[in-house]
């Protein structure tokens, strides 16, 4: 049995244990309360593929063209180099179907037209474009598109936005037989007209036509009239000389809803003009007699590449020309000269021609003669 010298220490003893006890306590539970401010937010889960994209579209021709603009990268996420490919559908309904459809009634009668492989080097907004080629019935419909993306454990996306295009039948086919002609102002195109419309139908649906070029093959090609042409030709005089063009010619119809819509392109013509075309001899020669000198005047030629003009000068007009004296070795940029190796009293005879840029030498102009006084 315990004392009371021994009985006053246990009991003193386990004091001290509950208060070093409730002390532990009581700082675990402060600590705790200071982590409750610091607590991040929960993050939300990572998207194993990316949910959407916009598609765009149009028609032309007996074909419609999709495009969209792809995902950029994410530092952040593995999502786009899961992506393996991209799957297209296509919905064809009644034009008196109910324009909004959702994306379970989309899924089942849709037809997946189309699956294209994707690599990370497609993602980065780079715009992607996919054609589909129709096949016209005997009656209107309208085709509803959409895209997802697919990743590489066949999971799917959710559907892109609807693009919905009411296709018209009777459409111009494409121009055909396009071909070049080049001339000193201007690079003459022509075609043939086509004979039907892409349903094999008549009379041709023709607007006109959109005339499209480019000088590079990098490059997208510019149309180059404002409005359709209606003529089946068309003159570029806006060119350069010993430069590569690359043209092709749309016929543009009118759509059943009143917009224009354009066909395929042509064949291609490539050109690249070369200037052998030699420039008008120079006109409107006028000349001035002073004392030590003759002045002769001369209207600057039409042309837009004359690089100069050379004066020739002889005492005896009956010369063959090409003897004459060249007064100007570098030809003159000026519409004036002055002769100022003249002697009194004899009679100078006087030519012009013009040189362009490319070399080509004018026919010589008029003679004209004046005495020195």
């Amino acid at each position: 049995m315990l004392n009371d010298l021994s009985f006053k220490r246990f009991k003193q003893n386990g004091v001290v244990k509950h208060l070093a006890l409730l002390a532990l306590i009581i700082l675990v539970s402060l600590n705790c309360l200071s982590c409750i401010g610091k607590r991040k937010p929960p993050l939300p889960p990572v998207e194993r593929i990316p949910q959407r994209v916009e598609i765009t579209g149009f028609q032309r021709g007996d074909s419609v063209i999709l495009s969209w603009k792809m995902p950029a990268r994410n530092a952040k996420s593995k999502d786009l180099l899961n992506i393996s490919s991209l799957d297209i559908y296509r919905l064809a309904e009644p034009l008196a179907s109910p324009l909004s459809l959702s994306e379970e009634d989309f899924a089942n009668r849709s037809t997946l037209i189309k699956n294209l492989p994707v690599s990370a080097n497609d993602f980065g907004l780079k715009t992607m474009t996919f054609t589909d080629r129709l096949e016209f019935a005997n009656q209107a419909v309208r085709l509803r598109y959409a895209i997802r993306f697919v990743n590489k454990s066949g999971q799917k996306a959710a559907f892109s936005n609807f693009l919905l295009i009411e296709p018209t039948a009777k459409l111009s086919k494409a121009p055909a037989s396009l071909s070049t002609s080049v001339s000193q102002d201007a690079i003459e195109l022509t075609w043939t007209a086509p004979d039907t419309n892409i349903d094999g139908s008549k009379p041709v649906n023709v607007l006109g036509y959109n005339i499209y070029r480019t000088a590079s093959k990098k490059e997208a090609a510019k149309m180059l009239n404002k409005t359709p042409v209606r003529d089946t030709k068309y003159e570029d005089k806006f060119f350069e000389f010993n430069k590569e063009y690359s043209y092709f010619v749309r016929s543009v119809s009118v759509g059943s809803n009143g917009e224009p819509i354009e066909s395929l392109e042509s064949n291609i013509a490539e050109m690249k003009p070369v200037d052998t075309f030699a420039p008008s001899a120079p006109s409107a020669i006028t000349i001035a007699a002073a004392p030590g000198s003759i002045s002769i005047f001369f209207a600057i030629n039409p042309e837009k590449d004359i690089a100069g003009y050379k004066i020739y000068r002889t005492e005896d007009p009956i010369l063959e020309k090409a003897k004459w004296e060249l007064l100007t070795p570098e030809a003159i940029k000026a519409n004036t000269y002055q002769d100022k190796r003249v002697e009194a009293g004899k009679i100078y005879h006087y030519y012009i021609t013009a040189i362009d840029t490319a070399g080509n030498v004018s026919e010589v102009s008029e003679v004209v003669n004046e005495t020195a006084p």
